[in-house]
């Protein structure tokens, strides 16, 4: 039986293919400039491949944000699906994909005068929106109607978190957030940012001086928050496999994991946190 809902997001969700393709979620690929060229993140281009030329040339590399058109293309195959359609976008604070998702949605009125289309804030980046996108896509698994896929995404939205351990806090004057002048000294001193995001925003939660230190931040933090209840979390890394894998085994000997997943960072956000990046995002049930 054909699900009633189907779900769109766009790739900063960093959800794994395999999460993509059992759960038959749409993604908008976020346009990538490298070198001159362009892009679509995680169709073109593997996360791993962005990597590899961000650090051939950092500063030749960009980010174009998804158009209209991109979330309308999107809506077409999703209605192949399904007669409706929750799409859940990055932060509305940090990107205009969720205005243009909107504006896509006016423009489906016509094509897809059948089709019913929703467009959630995340009001959250990187698996955190993913855990929000997947939630809605579980709950259309199970047959639930459009209100309800609303409804399921909102309550993970709410209690959702994001934690990321930069390795270098070389390239963050590309978030606008900072100037230029100080990661460069930061860079010198070795000040690796921990950020977290709140009301949408990505904010600095504090500093370590090195990995070791950084990652004990993140399961402290992600401790305090969830104690021994079960946790869903995902662990991301940009260009970082192997520390990636670790981090997984750490967390979970350290705690009660309903689901556990390890997922590459989004280029279109590594290109302002650079490589060696580490992050979780997590719920507790």
């Amino acid at each position: 039986m054909a699900n009633k809902v189907t779900v769109v997001t766009d790739s900063i969700a960093c959800l794994t293919n395999e999460l993509v393709e059992q759960y038959r979620i749409g993604i908008v690929p976020i346009r990538l400039l490298v070198q001159g060229k362009v892009y679509r993140d995680s169709v073109d281009i593997t996360p791993s491949e962005a990597y590899e030329l961000f650090l051939q040339d950092p500063d030749s590399f960009n980010t174009s944000p998804a158009s209209p058109g991109h979330y309308l293309e999107a809506y077409r195959e999703a209605s192949k699906r399904a007669e409706n359609i929750l799409c859940v976008t990055l932060s509305s604070k940090l990107s205009t994909g969720y205005d243009m998702a909107r504006v896509a949605k006016e423009e489906a009125k016509d094509e897809l005068p059948g089709t019913c289309i929703e467009v959630l804030d995340s009001q959250n980046v990187t698996a955190a929106e993913g855990f929000v996108a997947l939630a809605g896509a579980r709950a259309a698994a199970k047959g639930k109607d459009l209100a309800e896929l609303v409804r399921v995404a909102e309550e993970v939205r709410d209690k959702v978190t994001f934690l990321a351990f930069l390795d270098t806090i070389r390239y963050v004057y590309r978030t606008g957030r900072i100037p230029k002048v100080a990661t460069t000294i930061g860079s010198i001193l070795k000040i690796r940012p921990i950020l977290t995001s709140s009301s949408g925003l990505i904010r600095f939660k504090g500093i370590a001086r090195n990995k070791r230190q950084g990652i004990n931040r993140l399961l402290e933090t992600m401790r305090n928050e969830v104690g021994q209840s079960p946790v869903h979390v995902a662990v991301m890394h940009a260009y970082a496999p192997d520390d990636a894998e670790m981090l997984k085994d750490r967390i979970s000997s350290e705690f009660n994991c309903a689901e556990l997943w390890v997922t590459e960072f989004s280029p279109v956000m590594g290109y302002a946190t650079g490589t060696g990046t580490l992050g979780l995002a997590f719920y507790k049930d």
